[in-house]
């Protein structure tokens, strides 16, 4: 099978697991459909990349984003009559063929950008861990984000949330995550926010239409909570507005780790974002925040949260390193968006 149609095939597998049937009947349409008898077809089966998958260049993803940005942008009725909350169903391959024909400049222009999904929904995995490691430090947090796209997870203080009984957050705000609790209770505490700051490659202004259309493309159809998180976390980016860097992740982490800040918890994290990195630029990040680790200080100390995938199952491994402490610990694992929270936060040592 074509390198790229075998793609195709995993990411129909991957978004069924992540519960869209439509999704996964969509991308399983293009690996047994699609041909180089269109321009799109060509580009996506020729595609020059090296990696045309889900920790590559994602060439599924970024042609269904495409796709629905059609249905968004309404330049596709026929197309758009298939894109329901309720859809049970991909549209039918003639219907998906006809869109790459008739709207090929416009597929062609949008595969040029890798995706953007900035998922608000993996804050409801990350918020527990920045509780944990507020009530570890007993400080306000500076939270510093890798791969932070649109910095809509920078505003996660501002959400609300719902773990089993405990409900920590802004019980007036429209974002509002509840995921499905395993494992441990989540311990509440306080966590106050002083900083937050983020980078990435390509930041989108979700501010702008243009970059809000590629936040809404990538989420998928048939999943209505997902777009609700995402208008509630538009509507609080336009109240209280963050500029992400656009710059290099190493060198935007030797910036802000080039001395301690004392009186603040410093907290890099990342979702699902930390594996895109090259190899190289993975390891020579983890170095610089090692040494940076080695300079922290009670009164200034430095914690490295990672949620990504770890080649285990189910989901995604959240992973916690703390200075001066030195403790090392796995707090669980989560769903890739969110969905549930397999919780093991008394992993955590809390000593002070």
């Amino acid at each position: 099978m074509n390198k790229v149609r075998q793609t195709f095939s995993i990411q129909a597998e991957a978004c069924a697991d992540l519960g869209s049937r439509f999704m996964g009947e969509l991308c399983q349409s293009f690996a047994e459909n699609l041909t180089e008898e269109t321009a799109v077809g060509k580009l996506c089966l020729t595609w020059p990349g090296n990696d045309p998958g889900p920790s590559g260049d994602s060439v599924p993803l970024r042609l269904c984003g495409g796709l629905h940005a059609l249905v968004l942008t309404g330049k596709d009725e026929r197309l758009a009559s298939f894109y329901t909350p309720q859809a049970t169903s991909a549209p039918p391959w003639d219907v998906i063929e006809a869109a790459l024909i008739e709207h090929e400049p416009f597929l062609l222009d949008w595969m040029t950008s890798p995706p953007q999904t900035n998922e608000v929904g993996r804050s409801g995995i990350v918020w527990p861990a920045m509780m944990a490691i507020a009530r570890w430090s007993g400080l306000p947090l500076r939270l510093l984000e890798v791969g932070a796209s649109a910095g809509l997870n920078l505003q996660m203080d501002r959400f609300y949330y719902r773990f089993g009984g405990t409900t920590p957050g802004n019980e007036g705000s429209p974002v509002r995550l509840a995921p499905d609790m395993r494992g441990e209770d989540v311990t509440l505490h306080e966590a106050v926010v002083a900083d937050r700051a983020g980078c990435d490659i390509r930041p989108l202004d979700p501010l702008t239409d243009a970059d809000a259309l590629r936040l809404w493309a990538f989420l998928w159809p048939d999943q209505a909570d997902r777009m609700t998180r995402l208008d509630g976390a538009l509507a609080l980016a336009r109240t209280n507005p963050v500029i992400v860097a656009e710059v290099d992740a190493v060198d935007w982490l030797r910036t802000q780790l080039a001395q301690p800040v004392s009186g603040q918890c410093s907290v890099i994290y990342s979702t699902i974002a930390w594996q895109y990195l090259p190899h190289e630029a993975r390891a020579t990040g983890e170095t610089v925040i090692r040494a940076a680790g080695a300079r922290a200080t009670a009164d200034a100390p430095l914690a490295w949260l990672r949620v990504e995938a770890d080649g285990d199952s189910p989901g995604a491994g959240i992973h916690l390193v703390l200075w001066p402490s030195g403790q090392d610990i796995a707090l669980g694992r989560a769903d890739f968006h969110g969905r549930w929270l397999d919780w093991r936060g008394s992993a955590l040592v809390i000593d002070n």
